[in-house]
């Protein structure tokens, strides 16, 4: 049809004004957006996203940034090898094999799982098994806790919470079980902290670390009279401190008893894959369940703990959670499935075999520490030891003695310093050594100890026989110094007591000689200045200690928890002097402070000198007045005056001596025509057994400066012979009559006599050998 141009015009105005109109809205909107994404999107995600080189180079500076500045703790990185990398492996293919269909990811993953528990079951020796594989090793014994509550409440799937108050269950777990494992599960479960009973270990016979069977059963008993329900026991095979294992034969007797369920964790089942087992271990494979940590035994990076449970109802272990209709959690096992493969029973058994030749290799170290591997077990693969005093016989008696006197603070202030040193040795051995793994623990009894769990270590860390040997040797190096230092410290105390303006602190967590602080003597100031003045002092008192020529390391203490304007020394060795390290101490506080006082003092000094000495010109300038007369002031003819008739007057000034804080004249500067140096400044206070030192000789030693007992016994040797005939007069030569002569004054002598002390004492390889010789010199002289 033939449109009107008129209204084609109009059509194409109209086009042309929407599409401009649309052009602005889109860029209104484009720039909202850009304002947007750059306000509120973090910068990684702003754009079309990052390449992955960019994001692998992320990960990296991620990774390895903090180690480069903090290179004391990137020993703890874990060695992943080729078995690490088929787990890390495991964990792709698992994410890749989840996509597939869902009746191929069946079968797949039920290949996976059963040949896995399999393997697993056939290695620890654990028949008929049904495996669970978690990530958190807890994990496996909560729902083991479900699954007995399941099988012991037959109503509990419709009654819930109403049939556990009807008849309260109970879980019994060893007092040395790792930390916070009964709250945990109580809280998991939704139970009360009531129905958690922790099991005391043996106290009077066998290891100190084992549940007490006779006790517990009793306790069951007990509960059984007054309607409780025994549910549960965690037993150990090996605790997470000393690495002790239960009395698992007879605690299995007692479950079956009253019908609980034993369960049983710990680092020594690991030693069930190898071909000797020890009875006490081995009895482990007739528990319930046991959990398996094979991650840390074999060094697989990021593989799952796994359950071994032996139970006939599977709806029942559905309902707990052991197992799972869902495909995608049965590939947990992947990693484990394809690192089991690449070790082989070989590989898994010559790890587990390996770390418990490493604890044999510390036999020769037990002599030097005391170790808490009471059992005849030589299986166990943690060695626990601590650090303490031995006392002879005769020390012995006094110390318990003494003990059963005042037997709360001793006891208590002695077992606190002995976790201060052991806490010390910990961190430095595995400092010294990082390839051995040692770590630090608690245990209840005996406080803080080093344990030495290769086991646990040895695979992630790469621990070797050297490595061992390296232990030991650094072992060997650092108790000669915890001994020293804990022989010191009384002395130590004792020394700064006695010694005026120093105050000793008490700081039982310090590892070291101890901690002292130079008390600062207030002249009525407010607590806020004197507090500035003492850490002022103090500050000054450690930055002078450090740069002393010493092998003592002084310190402000701990970041956290220690005291304020204190100096803290630590470790030191048996040829200490206590005694010139403490009055060095002193001294230098002194001169500290002062210095500091000379400082404060300034100011008021100046002022008052200042006006002192305008007074004294303008007594001058008044006398000057008197003396010259008043025509010589008028400046025409006291000009023509002193032409005829010179005045002569000696020029008068005053000096102002910044040492004694006085005005002094100056006529015997234009006398000498020098400048004299004023009253000499009082001396540096400084030790007074500081002793002239050999080239390099450190000072606070003893052996060191038994060398000088030579040079200074025969310098003074001669001068005590003599003074044997009297002590007031040298000795004449023979011949010569005895008193003083006109020439030679007593007082002369005596300087004369003091001299050749002092040029003895410099030069002691030409010391006179006898009495004429030293007359002859004094003639000379």
């Amino acid at each position: 049809k033939m449109v009107d141009p008129t209204l084609a015009e109009m059509g194409k105005n109209l086009n042309e004004a929407m599409k401009m109109l649309e052009d602005n809205q889109r860029k209104v909107e484009e720039e909202n957006e850009k304002k947007y994404a750059r306000k509120d999107i973090p910068g990684p995600l702003q754009g079309s996203g990052q390449d992955m080189v960019s994001i692998l180079q992320l990960v990296q500076n991620l990774m390895h940034g903090e180690e480069e500045e903090e290179t004391s703790q990137s020993y703890r990185l874990q060695n992943v090898g080729e078995q690490g990398h088929m787990a890390l492996l495991g964990h792709s293919l698992a994410a890749y094999i989840s996509v597939l269909d869902r009746e191929r990811l069946r079968k797949l993953t039920t290949r996976i799982l059963s040949d896995t528990t399999l393997w697993l079951c056939r290695l620890f020796r654990y028949e008929n098994g049904s495996a669970y594989y978690h990530e958190d090793d807890r994990e496996g014994l909560l729902k083991i806790c479900r699954l007995v509550i399941h099988t012991r409440y037959e109503d509990y799937t419709i009654e819930g919470f109403n049939v556990l108050y009807a008849k309260q269950p109970v879980i019994y777990i060893s007092s040395a079980a790792r930390t916070g494992l009964g709250q945990a599960l109580c809280n998991q479960l939704g139970l009360p902290l009531s129905c958690m009973c922790r099991v005391p270990c043996n106290t009077m016979f066998g290891s100190q670390h084992q549940m007490d069977v006779a006790l517990l059963d009793r306790v069951i008993k007990d509960d059984v009279e007054s309607g409780k329900l025994p549910l549960l026991l965690v037993a150990n095979a090996g605790t997470p401190g000393a690495g002790h294992t239960d009395k698992l034969g007879r605690l299995k007797e007692l479950c079956e008893q009253y019908n609980m369920w034993l369960h049983v964790e710990g680092v020594n089942l690991a030693t069930l894959a190898l071909g000797y087992v020890s009875s006490s271990v081995l009895a482990a494979t007739k528990c319930d369940s046991m959990t398996l940590t094979l991650g840390s035994w074999l060094g697989l990076p990021a593989v799952p703990a796994v359950t071994l449970y032996r139970h006939e109802d599977p709806s029942l272990s559905l309902a707990a959670g052991l197992t799972s209709s869902q495909p995608v959690e049965k590939l947990r096992a992947l990693p484990l499935w394809l690192s089991l493969q690449y070790l082989g029973h070989d590989g898994i058994v010559e790890r587990i075999k390996h770390a418990s030749q490493l604890v044999s290799s510390t036999s020769r170290a037990r002599v030097l520490v005391f170790s808490f591997k009471v059992e005849d077990e030589l299986s166990s693969p943690v060695v626990v030891f601590k650090f303490f005093r031995e006392y002879s016989n005769r020390d012995q008696t006094s110390h318990a003695a003494q003990a059963s006197t005042i037997q709360c603070p001793i006891i208590s202030n002695e077992r606190h310093i002995y976790d201060t040193f052991n806490q010390w040795l910990g961190e430095q051995l595995g400092q010294l050594v990082p390839a051995s793994g040692v770590d630090v623990v608690e245990l209840e009894d005996e406080g803080t100890c080093v344990r030495f769990s290769p086991l646990m270590t040895s695979a992630v860390l790469g621990t070797e026989i050297q490595d061992v040997d390296q232990l030991v040797d650094c072992l060997k190096m650092k108790i000669p110094v915890l001994t020293s230092t804990l022989q010191l410290r009384e002395e130590f105390e004792q020394e700064v007591r006695r010694t005026v303006g120093l105050l000793y602190i008490e700081d039982l967590s310090w590892p070291g000689l101890g901690v002292v602080r130079y008390n600062y003597h207030s002249d009525g100031k407010n607590d806020d200045k004197q507090e500035k003045e003492l850490e002022k002092i103090n500050a000054e008192l450690l930055k002078k200690l450090n740069e002393l020529e010493s092998d003592l390391t002084f310190s402000l203490g701990p970041e956290f928890g220690g005291q304020k304007n204190c100096v803290y020394i630590g470790m030191v060795t048996e040829d200490l002097d206590v005694s010139e390290l403490v009055e060095t101490i002193a001294a230098t506080g002194r001169e500290i402070e002062e210095n500091s006082r000379l400082l404060e003092n300034m100011t008021e000094v100046v002022r008052k000198g200042i006006q002192e000495a305008q007074l004294q010109l303008q007594k001058a300038n008044e006398e000057r007045l008197l003396e010259e007369g008043l025509l010589r002031q008028i400046p025409v003819v006291g000009s023509v005056l002193n032409w005829f008739s010179p005045f002569q007057a000696s020029p008068k000034g005053r000096t102002f001596n910044l040492t004694a804080g006085s005005l002094e004249s100056t006529e015997s500067t234009y006398v000498s025509k020098a400048q004299g140096t004023g009253t000499t400044p009082p001396p540096t206070p400084t030790s007074s057994l500081a002793k002239q030192r050999l080239p390099g000789q450190k000072i606070f030693k003893k052996s060191l400066r038994s060398s000088d007992a030579f040079s200074e016994t025969s310098s003074v040797s001669h001068c005590d012979d003599l003074e044997k005939l009297d002590p007031r007069a040298p000795a004449l030569p023979p011949g010569q009559e005895e008193g003083p002569s006109e020439m030679e004054k007593p007082e002369e002598r005596k300087e004369v006599a003091q001299a050749t002390t002092d040029t003895e004492d410099i030069q002691s390889d030409k010391l006179p050998h006898d009495c004429t010789k030293v007359e002859e010199q004094q003639s000379q002289r």
